[in-house]
């Protein structure tokens, strides 16, 4: 185990090197794996452990066609590794429980009727399990309770999985009923792939992903880059101006330098004038900022996040709701300008990174 020095603190991680796969088949040799749910993070997972030669299974309503026929065109076969929910549970011993937060609750009476002693029940969320007065998900004592949390989604576990990088994972132990938990815990997460394993709990994992989701990572970039494209807009600039100032530099050019080598390497890479105004606003920012973000983590940690997730995604009309959102979203001129400009960018190899992606062809497939 590397104890790394991260901003003055040392952190203790895993890595490929100490924890190899050689002994991560090892623990897992005697191990059915069953994924439960083939929607985003399912099929990413699934496959990369199947790639990396465990013995992996997948549980998926039938009712969800377009699921359903995913993972039939992704090589699994019915009756053979594709089975519906129960039958997985029943026939696995590690249960990755990969469907979608608000499903979980529901699926969660089926899930644990199955659960047999020493099994391992697996999340990449701690959701159902730190807010389980909501969600009603408690696990028997006899069982497993461990968490893998890739830090990227499905389509980035699965892509990085094939160009051999991987991506970051934190991990924890809930539950040690078997005293294996821990090696358990670490086998799955390099064998799905993980660049590194850093340590978290159930709710340091919920609480960190939760406001990030709704943070920087998603609503408040979007919420940012529309306040700026309006008003670009709004003072007479063309949408292909707005957005390529707003959206295509920072995707295609600076947040790449960022990934590099940090934030004050892109500044110091960048002309005087972007460095000086960046450097003089930046604390603006911050401080117009902070409020809202205090006010996002205590919504987290006191659960209200929670009861409007299970409360909104539980609804039966939920996905049609969803769909009409998400089209405003995309049907706005910002994002029709996006789909323009990316229409314009060069097309080298993006079908054929699609395909592996899928896991229908390449490395994927059987």
């Amino acid at each position: 185990m590397a104890v790394i020095n991260f901003g003055g603190t040392r952190e203790k991680i895993v890595t490929r090197k100490e924890f190899s796969m050689a002994k991560a088949r090892r623990i897992l040799k005697k191990e059915t794996i069953a994924i439960i749910g083939y929607g985003v993070q399912g099929p990413a997972q699934a496959l990369n452990l199947r790639d990396n030669g465990f013995k992996v299974i997948i549980g998926q309503a039938k009712a969800f066609k377009k699921d359903w026929n995913r993972a039939v065109k992704d090589g699994w076969k019915p009756g053979k590794t594709l089975f519906d929910v129960g039958e997985a549970a029943k026939r696995g011993t590690v249960i990755q429980m990969l469907v979608s937060d608000a499903a979980q609750r529901l699926i969660w009476p089926t899930i644990k009727k199955n659960l047999d002693e020493g099994d391992a029940l697996y999340f990449s969320h701690g959701f159902s399990i730190v807010y389980k007065d909501q969600t009603k998900v408690i696990a028997p004592k006899n069982v497993d309770v461990i968490m893998v949390a890739p830090k990227g989604s499905g389509t980035s576990v699965r892509r990085n999985f094939l160009s051999g990088t991987g991506i970051n994972s934190s991990y924890a132990v809930g539950q040690d009923a078997t005293g294996k938990a821990r090696e358990r815990c670490l086998a799955l997460g390099i064998g799905i792939g993980s660049g590194y394993l850093f340590p978290t709990t159930f709710k340091g994992e919920v609480y960190s992903d939760l406001t990030g989701e709704r943070g920087v990572l998603m609503g408040a970039l979007a919420g940012v880059m529309e306040a700026q494209y309006d008003v670009l807009r709004k003072n007479g600039h063309s949408p292909s101006e707005a957005f390529n100032e707003t959206v295509e530099e920072l995707t295609q050019s600076l947040i790449r330098l960022v990934d590099e080598n940090g934030m004050d390497w892109m500044y110091s890479n960048c002309s005087a004038t972007a460095q000086r105004g960046a450097l003089d606003w930046k604390p603006k920012f911050k401080k117009a900022v902070m409020p809202v973000f205090k006010t996002l983590y205590q919504s987290v940690k006191s659960g209200k996040e929670t009861k409007r997730v299970i409360s909104a995604c539980g609804k039966k009309n939920y996905q049609q709701l969803l769909d009409k959102e998400l089209a405003t979203i995309g049907n706005s001129e910002m994002w029709r300008a996006g789909k323009a400009v990316r229409d314009l960018r060069p097309k080298k190899k993006a079908a054929k990174r699609a395909d592996k992606v899928s896991g229908t062809k390449g490395r994927g497939s059987n």
